[in-house]
């Protein structure tokens, strides 16, 4: 049996336990000898995983796994998890955020000349501009959805939604929409709330929650 580095054995493991193979052994201890010895022949594992392939293959449960496996990633596309923790806002907030960073090492051109140096601190919005305004909203919430829609063209902003399905709402409203996957940008910017709207403020970004009045305004 050829030599397998380690990640290669964990990942036949892995797929062996999803499989259905027997677990490969243990600790080994020694209890002495009682009665006849014979020698020990370990299956190769490589042959045995493929084996149970081909038997998958044939049998058809291979391919029930892939479309099983094709549906559940559908699904999340269509509809992904809402982000945790969000809710509808009752009291409007407004704060600054800073995007700078604190570079972690030199930044060098292809000809190694210093471009920025470890420990400098460099806010984006110093050589980028952001033309749209973000805009966070819970997509299955039609107050919220109409509220955006009728305050924000595609040009002025991106709509970002934290809730509901952003394929949906593009086909109904033809319309690009966005989706805060796993909540990495509400947790950048600390919004709690929605509906949210985050705009560039010279060297900062000004994030405001908004309280939509009773029929939708805000």
């Amino acid at each position: 049996m050829r030599r397998l580095v380690p990640t290669t054995l964990l990942a036949l493991a892995t797929l062996a336990v999803s499989l259905g193979l027997p677990p490969m052994a243990g600790e080994a201890k020694d209890y002495g000898q009682a009665g006849h010895v014979f020698p020990v022949i370990e299956p190769d594992l490589l042959t045995m995983i493929e084996t149970r392939l081909r038997r998958a293959e044939a049998s058809g449960e291979l391919a029930r796994m892939e479309a099983a496996f094709a549906r559940r990633v559908e699904r999340k596309v269509r509809q992904p998890d809402p982000v945790a923790g969000i809710t509808r806002a009752e009291r409007s907030r407004n704060w600054d955020y800073d995007p700078s960073i604190v570079l972690e090492r030199d930044i060098r051109d292809h000809g190694g000349r210093l471009i920025a140096a470890a420990g400098q601190k460099i806010n984006p919005l110093d050589f980028v501009r952001p033309r749209q305004e973000l805009v966070f909203v819970h997509g299955d919430d039609p107050a919220q959805m109409a509220w955006a829609l009728s305050r924000y063209g595609e040009a002025q902003a991106k709509i970002i939604l934290v809730s509901g399905s952003p394929i949906e709402e593009m086909t109904r409203r033809q319309r690009r929409f966005y989706f805060d996957q796993a909540g990495r940008l509400t947790s950048r910017f600390g919004i709690r709330h929605t509906p949210a709207v985050v705009k560039t403020a010279g060297k900062v970004m000004r994030v405001s929650e908004v309280v939509l009045k009773q029929g939708g305004a805000g």
